[in-house]
Order: C-alpha cells, then structure tokens, then sequence
C-alpha cells in the first residue's frame, strides 16, 4: 500500500516525518516534565507531536518493507524500525497524562467538585516520562543511523577507500 509516489519510494518521505516528529515530542516532553508550568500551555501541543509520531511510524515500517522488497534486506535497521513504536507509545502516553494531570490540577484549583490529582502521581509520571523520552530518543538515533548505514554505508565507503587511494598513490 505504501509503496511508491510519482514513481519514487514513499519511505524516505515518511522517515522525514518520524525523524523530526519523535525527536520534538522528545524534546517537548523532558521540557513539560521538568517545567510544571510549561504542562498548561504545551502540553496539548507536546502530545499532539507525539500522536502524529505515533501514526506515521507504521506508515514507515509499512513502506519501508515494500522498499525492502524492491531493493533487499536493509538488515538491523528493519528490526530497530519495527521497535520503534514500542518506545514511541509509552511516550505518547506520558506526555498525555502529564498534559491531563496538569489540567486535573488547574480544575481542582477553581472548581470543588474536581478533586486534585493523588500526592505525587505528578512527580511520578514526570520522571517516568523523562526515563521513556531518553529511551525513545536513544531508539530513534539507532534507527536512523542504521537506516542511514543501510542506504549510504557502502556508497561512503567505497568512495572514501577510494580518494584515500588516490592521494596516496
């Protein structure tokens, strides 16, 4: 299904996507975790970046397995690409609930009806969040330099061997 656009492969493009999304839902989710007043103002926008991470990934692993039919095996960078919403989805959910739990807080200031969230849920989830956005950050790194690796590695090689030969003999 996501093979091909205009006669080029769709994976790529996609990778793009994911390559700037998850690393900004990283980002945004260590600042609302470590900045409590940032939760209101960016929390929305944070899970949001997270979310759309979360559904183009398996647009990526889709059309990166028709460009694995097209041109072979891209090897580790297949099964680190397939991981990746594993680390992906834990975040999405922290950053939700960060964004929640800061909203339950704000209403149970105004309101008496809302009771505030228990005693350190907050603390527990922002700590949480930052352990899952370090660990989706470090996996989205050791996708995209296998996948860099897979499509560039022998090219760069070959060409980098053979300027060395040339200066030298």
């Amino acid at each position: 299904m996501f093979d091909l656009i205009n006669g080029l492969p769709i994976h790529p493009l996609v990778v793009h996507a994911v390559v700037v999304l998850l690393p900004l839902a990283v980002l945004g989710t260590i600042a609302i975790a470590v900045r409590p007043a940032w939760r209101a103002r960016y929390g929305v926008a944070v899970t949001a970046v997270a979310l759309l991470s979360v559904l183009f990934i398996p647009i990526a692993t889709s059309s990166g397995e028709s460009l694995e039919a097209r041109v072979g095996d891209p090897g580790k960078h297949a099964q680190l690409g397939d991981q990746l919403i594993w680390f992906a989805l834990p975040l999405l959910v922290c950053a939700a609930a960060l964004t929640w739990l800061a909203r339950r807080t704000e209403k149970a200031r105004t309101t008496a009806r809302v009771s505030a969230p228990p005693r350190g849920a907050t603390a527990t989830v922002a700590v949480v969040a930052v352990l899952f956005a370090v660990a989706a950050g470090v996996q989205v790194y050791r996708v995209g330099d296998s996948g860099a690796r897979a499509a560039w590695g022998d090219q760069v090689a070959s060409s980098s061997s053979q300027s060395h030969g040339d200066s030298n003999g």
